[in-house]
């Protein structure tokens, strides 16, 4: 398993840290991966289909022991692979960076890039307070360039490469857009997910404090009522963001792991009083 410090030493935008000799996939099998993954909300990943590596990483100048982990192939794990420089699918000429959404010499709009992260793809720091309105000025960027309204006079592949790219795009947004997807996309690529259902790690004091408010929120009679529950609601999540923000940068991705399982539970108050507002109102 990948620490947390590892993911940040070989896939900072500040760095030229690769593992050598990894193996990779062909791409047609990422490029389905990729459409499936665009039309879906889960980011979970395949337990079949693994590949087993082994490597040894240089890192501030010092020697790793060697690291075995599994990756399983076509997921989003494979962001820091290294790759071999890729070519246009056109003109075959090669492409000056990755991600590559079209090729600097014929034009042509490329296929999605095998194993690149959302963060890769929406040019934004590996880290859980990330620029969010850099995050929305890349997306609409990207998406006045690749929406696939641009390629109804283009060629099939080109049409076909347009909806994947433009799908992953939005997929990647809306990930990374809001703390809690963002952390639990966090905690997926180090192979840690949160199961839907109570949290059994949850202390009863916790759980206590939930019950109260959820039936404080039922029996809100007014706006101003359910707005308070509401701002409460919006402290604790910003206290939240805090703390798991202090623990990725410790790699401490079990506490993280209970963070954000709290917090799925405080950002479901919020859209409860959502709900509430739109009855009340």
């Amino acid at each position: 398993m990948l620490t947390l410090n590892s993911l940040r030493i070989l896939c900072s935008s500040r760095t030229s840290l690769r593992p050598n000799g990894l193996m990779t996939t062909n791409r047609q099998s990422v490029y389905e991966a990729v459409t499936c993954s665009a039309h879906c909300m889960s980011t979970s990943f395949p337990t079949k289909d693994t590949w087993h590596h082994k490597t040894n990483f240089r890192a501030l100048g010092k020697e790793t022991k060697p690291l075995f982990y599994t990756i399983p192939i076509g997921s989003p794990r494979n962001y820091c692979t290294g790759q071999a420089k890729l070519n246009c699918w056109k003109c075959q000429q090669p492409l000056d960076s990755s991600p590559s959404f079209f090729c600097m010499s014929c034009k042509v709009v490329q296929p999605p890039d095998e194993g690149t992260t959302f963060f890769k793809i929406m040019d934004c720091d590996y880290t859980f307070t990330l620029d969010t309105q850099k995050l929305q000025k890349r997306y609409l960027q990207l998406q006045r360039s690749l929406h696939p309204d641009n390629f109804s006079q283009k060629s099939v592949k080109e049409q076909e490469y347009s909806e994947i790219q433009s799908a992953l795009v939005n997929k990647a947004y809306k990930t990374l857009l809001k703390p809690l997807s963002r952390g639990l996309y966090m905690l997926e690529l180090e192979g840690m997910r949160i199961e839907e259902g109570t949290d059994s790690s949850a202390d009863s004091e916790f759980l206590m404090e939930l019950m109260e408010i959820n039936e404080a929120l039922d029996e809100a009679r007014t706006p101003e009522a359910a707005n308070r529950i509401g701002q409460d609601a919006k402290g604790k999540l910003a206290h939240l963001t805090k703390e798991i923000d202090a623990a990725l940068l410790k790699g401490d991705l079990q506490t993280a792991k209970a963070l954000l399982a709290q917090m799925k539970y405080y950002a479901n108050i919020e859209e409860k009083v959502k709900e509430k507002l739109s009855e009340l109102m």
